[in-house]
């Protein structure tokens, strides 16, 4: 009866073998060119936002290869043994992403606990959330925007892509047995996982609010898509079954499909804004299609995609892509938060931080990641107790368990000084100072609306006072005892106080707007000030039209935009022609030396008012430059002497282009 049993299980076990023969599995070099293009992107979208607006979209082009490269391995584990060997798995992941990444959250605590200890704030629950990857979903209530890269940036925030893959790896070889038991056949689970990434995709598009993007861009249920699609992908094009030999036709219609989703990547890398509505309402759909499309033209051997994409430089970035990844943030964070005069120098400094990701992920590679991947887990025991009967130490061993047991103590030290929700919740002095000025900006803003009446019916009579003619000592004859202490205060012309009497302003910007609106709503009593600490330019069309519908438009416009990112310039166009012709729009330029965007928004404020005849730029940048005694200690926000610069700047300009 046994033997009988057990040549129907061989025979079974033969059968499925010829049905799906176990071809020695291909190690696809092609893939470590995509990597490379994936942490290309994301590197320089992080180091400088404005040359590679969209090279966050790497991490699609990640989770895509992951979910392909892990189902395929699955997929031959079921086909050739007739079960998933899911303990094995999950050894093989824990040993090739953990250590390395301990090791980073080790490193990177330690450093904040000594050098950087502003951003101990829930740290405990950071570093915990990460070891159980559930980050992003921490992150969704308690991190910034991905795309906010002024305000405190935390060295942790790219870690909720890792998330998200630690998920994928812990679930997925469950899911994937129960989805062949049900569905029997590849192609069935192939279509039940593109509705499954359909669903996703729509809520992205859903759930997609522009005031707060956490909530799509970090939930594992909006983001899940690209794993789904590349994991699909692998049922109906596993890579060891795909023939070498195939015609001509054939191969050069791989070659057409995978150059055309490689340029278009690239294109969309140039094109597709963080920030941008599109982004979420299909666009990171489409670029994860083209994704897939490479990885399949990639994956198969008669294409000459894989050549294309293979060679040592793409090896040797796409092996060490992983750390790479892993040790930006922490090395970009900490070393701009050393060197203030990132903007003035963005590309010099770039590659100095290349260079030192580049080092850190060396050593990571050498003497963590590749002895940890090979050593022999199941010595572990047994290597531990020779250890404690005869210790030997090398000087690398002694180094490395030295340097480790330092990084537990510190990292100790900094969960235990973690501050207290009350004494975390605490503002600085600067803080404090804008959250007031936004709540005094509110009270001021309905008495400004009916002066803003006022001026507008005065300009639509011609009874405004032609200023400008005044001499200076009837200018001032003419000014209240408020509007004379004004003038001395702030240093301006007579003309030019009796101008801002009567001129209506709708101001729109970011926290340095909010720092100097006081000064700003004295000086142009009729000023609306519509400011948000961590404003983008994407969030500047929805306001405007908000405000035009409501009829609370000013004809002067001041954009005080710049400070938290870069300016696209379609957002740019956008805005000016939201404002419209009819309006004196007002741009004043970033002083943000700390940040690699800055040349880059002042180019593009200068590139927009010389397309439009109706923007006017304020340039506060080159005012302010080398000026350190006018800024509050983080070099970007005016402190009181700047604040009265600025506004005297501003008032100053809409002065002399209303009396053209």
């Amino acid at each position: 009866m046994n033997e009988n049993m057990r040549s129907v299980n061989m025979s079974r076990t033969m059968s499925r073998m010829n049905r799906h023969p176990m071809h020695p599995r291909r190690y696809i070099t092609g893939f470590d060119g995509i990597r490379t293009l994936a942490v290309l992107g994301v590197i320089i979208y992080h180091l400088m936002p404005a040359s590679l607006q969209g090279g966050y979209l790497g991490v699609p082009i990640f989770f895509v290869v992951s979910g392909y490269l892990i189902t395929d391995i699955l997929l031959q584990d079921w086909f050739g043994r007739g079960r998933i060997r899911i303990l094995r798995f999950y050894g093989h992941r824990m040993r090739r992403l953990y250590p390395a990444f301990v090791a980073m959250l080790l490193g990177t605590t330690a450093y904040i606990t000594l050098f950087q200890r502003s951003l101990l704030t829930n740290i405990r629950a950071t570093v915990m959330t990460n070891l159980v990857y559930v980050y992003n979903w921490f992150e969704i209530n308690h991190g910034q925007s991905y795309f906010d890269r002024f305000n405190g940036e935390s060295p942790f925030t790219h870690l909720w892509s890792l998330s998200i893959e630690g998920q994928y790896y812990l679930f997925w070889p469950l899911i994937l047995v129960l989805l062949m038991l049900i569905f029997k056949r590849r192609s069935r689970v192939f279509w039940f996982m593109m509705g499954a990434a359909l669903v996703s995709a729509i809520g992205m598009a859903v759930l997609y609010n522009p005031e707060n993007t956490n909530r799509v861009y970090y939930g594992t249920d909006t983001r899940m898509f690209a794993i789904l699609i590349g994991s699909g992908l692998a049922f109906i094009w596993p890579s060891r079954e795909l023939s070498p030999h195939i015609d001509r036709g054939n191969q050069m219609t791989l070659d057409l499909l995978g150059g055309a989703s490689l340029v278009g990547l690239i294109w969309m890398f140039f094109k597709m804004s963080g920030t941008a509505a599109s982004t979420y309402r299909g666009g990171m759909l489409l670029f994860t299609i083209l994704s897939a499309i490479l990885v399949a033209t990639v994956a198969h051997p008669g294409s000459h995609l894989n050549r294309l994409l293979t060679n040592p430089v793409f090896t040797y970035i796409g092996q060490r892509s992983y750390g790479i990844y892993l040790y930006q943030f922490p090395v970009m964070i900490f070393y701009e938060n050393k060197v203030n005069n990132i903007g003035n120098h963005p590309f010099v400094h770039a590659l100095i931080e290349v260079a030192l990701i580049m080092l850190v992920t060396e050593l990571s590679y050498r003497f963590i990641e590749e002895p940890m991947r090979h050593y022999d887990y199941s010595r572990l025991w047994s290597d531990f107790r020779e250890f404690i009967r005869a210790p030997r130490f090398t000087r690398p061993t002694a180094i490395m368990s030295g340097v480790t047991a330092l990084l537990f103590l510190i990292t100790a030290v900094g969960f235990m000084q973690q501050p207290s929700q009350s004494s975390a919740s605490e503002k600085s002095d600067l803080q404090k100072k804008i959250t007031k000025n936004s709540q005094d900006a509110k009270k001021k803003n309905e008495a400004a609306l009916k002066r803003q009446k006022e001026a507008a019916k005065a300009r639509s009579a011609s009874k405004q006072v032609a200023t400008e003619k005044l001499k200076t000592k009837a200018a001032e004859a003419k000014l209240s005892d408020k509007q004379k202490a004004v003038m001395k205060k702030y240093d301006m012309k007579p003309q030019v106080v009796l101008a801002m009497g009567q001129t209506d302003l709708t101001a729109i910007g970011d926290s340095v707007l909010l720092d100097v609106s006081p000064d700003l709503q004295e000086v142009i009593p009729g000023t609306v000030v519509q400011g948000k600490v961590g404003r983008q330019i994407a969030e500047v069309p929805g306001i405007i039209s908000s405000l035009k519908s409501q009829g609370q438009l000013a004809h002067n416009v001041l954009l005080n935009i710049g400070t938290n990112g870069a300016i696209p310039s379609s957002l740019a166009d956008q805005v000016v022609d939201l404002i419209g012709k009819d309006h004196q729009i007002f741009w004043v330029t970033a002083h943000v030396p700390t940040q690699s965007w800055q040349n880059q928004v002042n180019t593009q404020i200068q590139k927009t008012a010389d397309k439009y005849d109706n923007v006017h730029v304020v340039d506060w940048h080159g005012l302010s430059e080398n000026q350190t005694d006018w800024f509050a200690a983080d070099n970007v926000h005016p402190n009181p002497k700047g604040n009265r610069e600025l506004t005297r700047l501003v008032a100053d300009r809409i002065a002399a282009v209303n009396n053209q």
